[in-house]
């Protein structure tokens, strides 16, 4: 629950004087002290507690904006200093003193109580262009009290919209109050991405020098889709997708696929590698500023559209809309290779590929010991692309223990801030040893190498 109440308080200059504040567990209360901050000096939150005040905040560098844990102090747009304590418990409840050193000083009796009147925090998400839609439920003492909308921006929480206060109109958006059955409702239409952000929905109470407010957050996320590409991959091959995001490259990234108006986001835990998701893997490569997504064993479950994006900001995301379609070809069954080689030689391996590829650059990659499908780079490895063609051959020279392994090959089409590699021909490549000989009763040497990253695995030795 997000209860956030607004006392506005006057002070008699040359007196400490005490007010009485009503907060409720899970909200929050913002006091306007209506006194001035005073730049050059400093401001002050203390809270008694065992026979003595403690600091909560002092400010000691002229900011306009301080936060220590749930606890604010900022100045307001006409120069007051405001108080602002969030997420409130029963053990808040108590006494603090808030002020201007050398200037002013007010104490403040704070009481957290537990109350279901209002709802709990929202969270809304729609499109750029859409239309914002949310809700707010209030007690049926406040009917004929106005009621008013915040915005909390950058250092300010700010009234954005009111019932009654012509002054407060905005051009996009619609404040309706319904007494009968006490529900506040707001829209904004055609939203854009400076609307993203918390608001802050209540009523305003006078009672002689106090103002109250109890308010529900809402979480307004706007998404912004740049582009719709489309994707093709076949039943038991694999896609790896490439969204280019090179204006934020620090920033958060994710897949989701559409499913009946939810998405489910995958993100990395960790940047700069791969990460098992699920039924995918991800990696943010924020040097490059690329999000890569790897489906592994495609079957027709993948299918679907999804989104490939980034959060420019905490409640704003930018995607690409991707149209994954699965093919179920039964030929690419048998574009299935087993090859063997032994150390040192030379292998050659035919790669088939679908004809709607054929144009298309073609990618050889080596699955790691995490099944990842990584590109090969070594000179001992040439590619021969025939473009006319939907065969091109891979030639591996003088092959070593670490050759061994599964390849796939595949295609890669290029969009706009988009890239898709289709993988369809997997490749078994193993190391064929020289025969061992002994005499009977004597003793046998088998040594078969393996590749370093294997060390910390277990071995076997099979007799087929």
């Amino acid at each position: 629950m997000n209860i956030l109440l607004i006392f506005t308080f006057f002070i008699i200059s040359g007196a400490v004087r005490c007010f009485d504040v009503i907060g409720y567990s899970g909200g929050s209360v913002l006091v306007d002290s209506h006194k001035p901050w005073y730049t050059d000096v400093k401001q002050y939150l203390y809270t008694w507690q065992n026979n003595k005040w403690n600091i909560l905040i002092k400010n000691e560098d002229s900011r306009k904006w301080i936060k220590e844990r749930r606890f604010t102090l900022f100045c307001t747009e006409n120069g007051h200093l405001m108080i602002f304590i969030r997420d409130l418990n029963t053990q808040d409840s108590g006494t603090y003193r808030i002020g201007v050193e050398d200037k002013w000083s007010t104490k403040m009796s704070l009481k957290v109580t537990e109350d279901s009147c209002c709802g709990a925090s929202q969270r809304v998400m729609v499109n750029t262009g859409q239309t914002a839609n949310f809700t707010c439920q209030y007690s049926q003492d406040y009917k004929t009290n106005e009621k008013m909308i915040f915005k909390k921006g950058n250092e300010m929480i700010e009234t954005f919209i009111s019932t009654t206060n012509v002054k407060t109109k905005k051009e996009r958006m619609n404040i309706h109050d319904d007494t009968q059955i006490d529900l506040l409702s707001v829209r904004i239409t055609d939203v854009r991405s400076e609307d993203a952000g918390v608001y802050l929905c209540g009523v305003y109470l006078n009672k002689t020098s106090y103002s109250y407010s109890i308010l529900t957050a809402v979480h307004l996320h706007i998404m912004s889709k740049v582009g719709v590409v489309t994707a093709s991959g076949y039943s038991a091959g694999g896609i790896i997708f490439k969204c280019h995001h090179h204006q934020y490259k620090s920033n958060t990234k994710y897949v989701s696929k559409e499913s009946d108006g939810c998405c489910e986001r995958k993100s990395p835990s960790v940047q700069d590698q791969w990460m098992d998701n699920g039924d995918v893997c991800v990696y943010d490569d924020t040097r490059a500023g690329v999000l890569m997504v790897y489906f592994r064993e495609l079957n027709a479950g993948h299918a679907g559209t999804y989104r490939c994006g980034v959060n420019p900001s905490q409640y704003t995301d930018t995607f690409t809309q991707v149209q994954l379609h699965i093919k179920d070809d039964t030929v690419l069954s048998h574009w299935w290779v087993n090859k063997s080689v032994s150390v040192g030689d030379e292998v050659n391996i035919t790669c088939q590929i679908p004809e709607e590829h054929q144009f298309s650059p073609k990618v050889f990659c080596k699955e790691d010991e995490n099944h990842i499908c990584q590109s090969v780079i070594r000179s001992e490895v040439k590619v021969n692309d025939f473009s006319d063609k939907s065969v091109f051959t891979v030639i591996i020279s003088d092959v070593t223990v670490r050759d061994a392994g599964v390849y796939w090959c595949g295609a890669e089409t290029s969009r706009t801030d988009f890239t898709f590699i289709s993988l369809t021909t997997k490749v078994q490549l193993k190391l064929s040893m020289p025969p061992v000989f002994g005499d009977e009763g004597g003793s046998a040497h088998i040594i078969c190498p393996y590749d370093p990253i294997y060390k910390s695995k277990s071995k076997k030795l099979l007799k087929s």
